[in-house]
């Protein structure tokens, strides 16, 4: 969480209380999370403030840990919801077992965090979610805070403010699409998008899928782009996870990566990770045509987004299957979405016509578009 806004929510805790309380579109939607959970299932209520959420959730039969990084609003939220579980935490660094929850209700919480965080954000959602688990969250509305031309462009907003005291709290926001897309990249389904009680507001709901999220952040030297996870890759959390997989081995005699298989240690390094389609199949070829053109439209609104330097597409058949039927390894004429990129081979192990130093040049003349000035 932004930490300026994290001091503020602690020095003023009593303030904003006094200020608040729960709406009746906030129980509404308490009701409507409750009525898709078994009695007793956990529920992690992220960013609970004095327990107003959390209280109704316990009053419905689940179970509820409360998680919030202002010790003042737990000690609130003690006091308001006798025998709750309560962590003091941060939503980009959930201090919960992987597939521990049943679901996680977010009321106006992720929006203090800094852009940058939100997809490794929204990947630790993922995490620690049960796979079918109910997510149910509000986030801020781009189009309610007057968005400037670029920031609509990139359907991405960044500002600090709040009223009297509380002045000087980070709000980031986006469109519904955006939001989406974000989700849909952190490994999450069927996810719908009403409009709150409050213009400023969108609520999302979603179901945590079996899928690889992606590992992304703004301005990366090079982002991978691979047609869709593997289950392999979806169970362990790393692209390309195959023991059979060239592509570690390649990116590390390409100097592209140190480690092998450590998509963080890619991420600090400027190489980030998406798919096409986010769809877990065994083989690329299950992809229909339709996903890949799908997916391929949600990547080029990442790009606008987040402003890769340069972007790697590993695999012919998803890149051809979505944009060009003819197109051939190599760099890609006119690049993608106003970035230098590249087009190279299937790492896979079934791969057979690549060798490992074939795809170890093709990523070296990948890495090699990260020096070239991009457009936008």
């Amino acid at each position: 969480m932004d930490r300026i806004t994290a001091g503020i929510y602690e020095r003023r805790a009593a303030e904003w209380i006094a200020r608040r309380d729960t709406s009746a579109d906030g129980r509404r939607r308490v009701a409507r999370l409750a009525s898709r959970l078994d009695p007793g299932s956990l529920v992690a209520d992220l960013g609970c403030g004095p327990g107003w959420h959390g209280a109704l959730l316990a009053r419905r039969g689940l179970e509820v840990i409360g998680l919030d990084l202002s010790s003042a609003m737990l000690r609130a939220a003690r006091r308001r919801v006798r025998g709750a579980r309560l962590v003091r935490a941060d939503l980009a660094h959930l201090p919960f077992a992987r597939a521990s929850l049943d679901a996680a209700w977010a009321r106006n919480c992720y929006m203090h965090l800094p852009a940058r965080e939100l997809p490794a954000a929204f990947a630790e959602l993922h995490r620690v979610l049960r796979p079918g688990a109910h997510v149910m969250l509000s986030l801020a509305n781009l189009e309610a805070l007057a968005p400037s031309s670029s920031e609509r462009r990139t359907a991405l907003l960044s500002r600090r403010g709040g009223e009297d005291v509380l002045r000087g709290r980070l709000f980031v926001a986006r469109d519904p699409q955006g939001w989406t897309d974000l989700l849909e990249g952190a490994g999450f389904r069927a996810i719908s998008c009403e409009p709150g009680g409050n213009p400023f507001w969108l609520w999302f709901e979603g179901r945590r899928a079996r899928s690889l999220p992606d590992s992304l952040a703004p301005r990366l030297e090079l982002l991978v782009c691979g047609s869709n996870p593997s289950p392999l890759a979806a169970e362990t959390g790393v692209p390309f996870a195959g023991p059979g997989n060239r592509f570690w081995p390649a990116a590390i005699r390409a100097g592209l990566v140190a480690s092998d298989r450590d998509s963080d240690d890619a991420l600090r390094r400027g190489v980030g990770f998406t798919d096409l389609v986010k769809r877990v199949t065994a083989s690329a070829s299950a992809v229909s045509p339709r996903e890949y053109a799908r997916g391929g439209e949600r990547l080029a609104r990442l790009v606008r987004t987040w402003r890769p330097r340069a972007l790697l597409f590993v695999g012919l058949e998803g890149f051809r299957s979505a944009f060009d039927r003819s197109a051939r390894p190599g760099v890609l004429r006119g690049g993608f979405a106003g970035r230098p990129a590249y087009l190279m081979p299937s790492t896979s192990g079934r791969n057979a016509s690549s060798s490992l130093a074939a795809l170890s040049a093709h990523l070296r003349r990948a890495r090699g578009l990260t020096r070239i000035r991009a457009s936008g």
